[in-house]
């Protein structure tokens, strides 16, 4: 899996910072989406596609292979 976000589209809800932590973070200024990992262990696959499915503003993007 290969994860990209679209900086300029988070909304900062912060609701993949809650959903899986160890591959995402808020930026402390602003809020917004800072990507930690954007090629995540498989065992963090379920919580990253969570996180992409209830991002308010689609700006999680996955690559599966």
């Amino acid at each position: 899996m290969k994860v990209e976000v679209d900086v300029p589209k988070c909304v900062a809800s912060g609701q993949c910072v809650l959903i899986a932590p160890e591959v995402f973070d808020q930026r402390d200024e602003d809020g917004m989406v800072v990507l930690l990992d954007e090629t995540p262990a498989p065992e963090l696959h379920d919580g990253v596609r969570e996180s992409a499915m209830v991002c308010p503003a689609a700006a999680i993007h996955l690559t599966e292979s």
